[in-house]
């Protein structure tokens, strides 16, 4: 089962690896390997979406999510989307951005570094305001019980996500402004660049956020009018609207999971200039960790087994909300690749460990969901 589910994954990890081997040596398979972890880690929670949903629709259109979205999710957004960014932020076209890359590293690597602020700002807010969106929700089962209950009744204030990713935008391009003015003045126009960026990452996320609410309503809206289409077909006889209603409930379906698709592969692109500036590698680490998220997407289809692990979705956005701080401190220090694949991948796995004691003292105490579910390792 598991070979059959994760075979193409493993396929897809070993070209890749030997790839980034033939291309940069062993330090490139490092970081191929490391933005691999860093996009599982961060899309596990997007496996789980996707699979809630996918369950609800019929062979045909998850045929077609598993085919043609994830064509869209790796080429589109891990392999054309970078691209873009480098060739928006360095105002260059995006086949002289490809040249530069494959042709001329320096040149290319200066540019990046230039356009690195308004980079490491469009990210680090669109990256923030998933964190905080999370943080401010009130749930049924929390982590870090001890923290995330205040942060639940805070949450209840409106806008205060944007509010605080606001503050946070402007303390960062102040800092840079000072920082820079010390230094003889020579980047405050820098200060200018990641004000605008981060407002267009906070813009981003909620064009983003406002599709995703469009078409979970319109999914809501076909479910109940394929309910009613269904109830009046019993008593009339006439089942063919309900059919109806269900291929439209599923394009729907089909449309909302795309949204979503490509606002949880955007963290990866954005958190991989955390981790390298080298397109290739980046397309390549990328890639092998989007073919995970798709195996993890079946295999929770099949299964349905991981959504027992309750935390994972707490340590994923942790570490979302992890890596919007770090790019945002990119803009002015540097920081350690290493620290930065590393900080997601523990986080995941010590969800994943506070999960699994979570389910086996249930186990022991033979209870269901009830309060102390919401205990968390952290307390």
């Amino acid at each position: 089962m598991v070979l059959k589910t994760f075979g193409w994954s493993f396929a897809v990890t070993a070209l890749g690896l030997a790839a980034a081997v033939f291309y940069g040596g062993w330090p490139a398979f490092g970081i191929v390997a490391i933005l691999s972890i860093l996009e599982i880690s961060l899309s596990f929670d997007n496996a789980v979406v996707n699979a809630g949903i996918l369950k609800k629709m019929n062979a045909f259109w998850q045929k077609i999510f598993l085919t043609v979205g994830v064509l869209i999710a790796v080429f589109g957004m891990r392999l054309v989307f970078p691209v873009v960014i480098v060739a928006i932020s360095a105002k260059i076209g995006p086949i002289e951005a490809v040249d530069l890359a494959m042709n001329d590293k320096d040149m290319y690597q200066q540019l990046v570094t230039d356009a690195h602020p308004s980079i490491a700002a469009f990210g680090g807010m669109f990256l923030l305001m998933i964190f905080l969106d999370f943080i401010f929700e009130d749930r049924d089962i929390k982590w870090l019980a001890w923290l995330e209950r205040p942060l639940a009744k805070l949450g209840k204030i409106d806008m205060l996500s944007a509010c605080i990713a606001l503050i946070i935008l402007v303390i960062t391009s102040m800092t840079f402004a000072t920082h820079a003015h010390q230094h003889g003045g020579a980047h405050v126009d820098k200060a200018q660049t990641v004000l605008v960026s981060g407002v267009l990452g906070l813009i981003t996320y909620m064009i983003v956020g406002g599709l995703s609410g469009y078409f979970e309503n319109k999914l809501e809206e076909e479910e109940e009018a394929e309910h009613e289409a269904e109830e009046e077909a019993k008593k009339s006889g006439k089942p063919v609207s309900a059919v109806v209603m269900a291929g439209k409930a599923a394009f729907f379906m089909f449309l909302y999971l795309e949204v979503l698709d490509a606002s949880f592969s955007f963290d990866g692109v954005i958190g991989a200039f955390a981790i390298t500036n080298d397109i290739v590698l980046m397309a390549l680490g990328l890639g092998i960790g989007a073919m995970y998220v798709r195996s993890l997407t079946v295999y929770l289809v099949r299964q349905g087994t991981l959504d027992d692990y309750v935390y994972l979705e707490h340590g994923a956005h942790y570490a979302i909300g992890a890596l919007a701080v770090i790019l945002l401190v990119t803009i002015q220090y540097e920081i350690n690749e290493i620290i930065t694949g590393l900080v997601g991948v523990v986080l995941i796995a010590w969800s994943f460990w506070s999960s699994v004691r979570r389910n086996n003292r249930l186990a022991a105490e033979g209870g269901g969901d009830g309060a102390q579910a919401e205990v968390g390792a952290g307390v």
